[in-house]
């Protein structure tokens, strides 16, 4: 599996150790705040996170074993910066199926991208009920579920063509003023035929319709190019 530039690719046999750093979730969350505000001191996580200096200063330092940060041009000779090496973490499921230690390492990730999506919601809420987000934002923003039946084929093009959309949306809005870091989750996530006497309708999300393509409250949020927020090393499938 090659990188592209901006992406890390692994290699869930080769990089087995990297995975496994990478699960820890106060390194999933320096990780996130490095690609969302850029360079920082381990000091200046401390104060994001609610963790030691010291605390901050180690999961770094194992970060950065592992290359997913790396010093940063610092301001003075007083204390290091740390920088995210790449924009976006990802890697096979099928690969990470394979390996061992594979499956589970694959679940810590995303029960973090989980995390990230209740804190991301909250501090959503709370901007636009202080005023820090304009409400025209308040349109737009929101969350959607779909029950939609697709073959393996068809939900590997969906991905491929969010993932071109979101770049082609990103690359046009990156010089606008109005432009504001948005979050974006996307899922996948295809169901076995529950057993004949399970429950009827417990597919679909509390308060969402129950056909075929049911979407919850809210409009299918705009999409963004990768993932890098507080708590985001992962892009969805792939992480």
């Amino acid at each position: 599996m090659t990188s592209e530039p901006g992406r890390r690719v692994l290699d869930p046999e080769r990089d087995g150790a990297a995975f496994k750093a990478l699960t820890h979730p106060l390194r999933i969350e320096l990780l996130g705040l490095l690609r969302q505000h850029g360079p920082a001191t381990a000091s200046e996580l401390a104060a994001r996170t609610g963790e030691s200096s010291a605390s901050t200063s180690y999961h770094l330092r194992v970060l950065a074993k592992y290359a997913f940060v790396a010093e940063a041009e610092h301001r003075d000779g007083r204390e290091r910066r740390w920088k995210s090496v790449h924009a976006v973490t990802s890697w096979s499921n099928e690969a990470m199926h394979r390996a061992p230690g594979g499956r589970a390492a694959l679940g810590a990730l995303r029960r973090r991208q989980l995390e990230h999506l209740e804190r991301s919601l909250a501090r959503h809420e709370a901007d636009l009920e202080s005023g820090r987000l304009d409400s025209a934002w308040q349109e737009p923003s929101g969350l959607n579920d779909s029950l939609l039946r697709l073959t393996p084929e068809s939900l590997t093009e969906l991905w491929d063509v969010l993932a071109a959309k979101t770049a082609e949306l990103a690359a046009r809005d990156a010089a606008d003023p109005r432009a504001e870091q948005v979050v974006v989750f996307t899922a996948g996530l295809p169901l076995a035929p529950e057993p004949p006497a399970a429950s009827a309708g417990s597919a679909a999300t509390e308060g969402s319709h129950t056909g075929e393509d049911a979407p919850t409250d809210g409009n299918a949020p705009a999409d963004g190019a990768s993932v890098t927020g507080e708590n985001a090393p992962a892009d969805g499938r792939a992480s």
